[in-house]
């Protein structure tokens, strides 16, 4: 039996299985029932290993044993499987989010937060810089600077960026304002980005831009992110972003905000 190598690495990714693992299972569904030894014949596998696997997925829901000897095993319909697997992940998950949700507020993540705290007092304001790759940590990094903003976030962004951030820095934005944070976004508004400015009324204040084509946002005027490429000619795997603590360079980028504010109108 031939299986090829792109398949049984989607397999592996989507299932969670190593590479031995899904050898003997695609090697089993192909036979319906069949000895370990027979399988690890047809899957390439070595023998010394094919019990201990065969056991893994028997475990983890793929086959089942059947009773008799020569030991065999029963393949289960990948349906079935699929069902498995996605109520086994949903239970692991929750698990660990339990595990998390128990940290907060705890003596250990008391402990973490001092580490951190310590750590960061002795580093200089200089070194506090990051290269952020990819869409989802530009945004992660982003929520956890607005959660911490005291006085201000000015954000200019694209009018597909304006959407996206709306709708991902929507309650983190909202948070601040309520805080006493003053917010205010520069965009392109477009009749396709115009009911996002609607979403934000009360919590941030939204102006006009089509004249600088730039992303960047500044938080209390000592951070700042600055994406670096074309929103419209980068997949969001590729975004890649520079965040800086550098009250100098933060507030420069803020002048810049501020002159084509006074020039916008409102969204």
């Amino acid at each position: 039996m031939i299986v090829k190598d792109e398949l049984l690495n989607k397999l592996r990714r989507y299932f969670d299985l190593n590479l031995y693992e899904v050898k003997l299972w695609t090697a089993l569904l192909s036979r319906g029932v069949s000895t370990a030894g027979e399988l690890s014949d047809i899957a390439d596998v070595p023998r010394s290993r094919s019990y201990d696997v065969l056991e893994s997925l028997e475990k983890k829901g793929f086959v089942i044993m059947k009773i008799g000897k020569p030991i065999k095993y029963i393949a289960i319909p990948p349906s079935e499987v699929v069902d498995r697997v996605k109520k086994n992940m949903t239970a692991e998950a929750g698990e660990k989010i339990k595990r998390l949700e128990t940290v907060k507020g705890s003596p250990l993540l008391g402990e973490l937060e001092t580490l951190h705290t310590q750590g960061i007092s002795l580093v200089e304001p200089s070194e506090m810089s990051g290269c952020l790759r990819g869409r989802n940590n530009l945004y992660n990094h982003l929520d956890l600077l607005i959660k911490d903003s005291k006085k201000s976030v000015n954000i200019m962004t694209s009018d597909t960026g304006f959407m996206r951030k709306t709708e991902g820095l929507k309650a983190s934005l909202e948070k601040a304002r309520k805080r006493g944070v003053a917010v205010r976004i520069s965009a392109p508004i477009t009749k396709d980005n115009k009911k996002f400015v609607d979403m934000l009324k009360g919590i941030a204040e939204v102006r006009h831009n089509d004249k600088i084509n730039s992303r960047f946002v500044t938080v209390d005027g000592k951070d700042m992110v600055f994406m670096t490429l074309d929103d419209k000619d980068v997949h969001p795997s590729y975004d890649l972003g520079v965040w800086v603590k550098t009250p100098y360079f933060t507030g420069a980028m803020d002048n810049v905000f501020n002159l084509m504010w006074q020039t916008s109108r409102q969204g």
